[in-house]
C-alpha cells in the first residue's frame, strides 16, 4: 500500500487531484452564482412589468 502512495506522490498526482477538486468547486460556485443571477433577473423583470402595468393604469396621459 505504501508503494502506491509513494508512486502517487512522486508523480505529482496529488497536485493534479487537488487542482481538479479546486476547479470542480470553483465551477460549482460559478454555476450557482449564474443560477442566482438568473433568478434575480427574473425578479427584476417581474417588478418592471408590474411597474409598467401600474403606470398604464394610474399614470397620467
Amino acid at each position: 500500500m505504501s508503494e502506491i502512495v509513494t508512486s502517487i506522490i512522486e508523480r505529482g498526482d496529488l497536485a493534479h487531484l487537488a487542482l481538479f477538486l479546486w476547479a470542480s468547486a470553483a465551477t460549482l460556485f460559478a454555476l450557482r452564482a449564474l443560477r442566482e443571477l438568473g433568478r434575480s433577473t427574473r425578479r427584476l423583470d417581474a417588478f418592471v412589468r408590474e411597474l409598467a402595468r401600474f403606470n398604464r393604469r394610474y399614470g397620467s396621459d
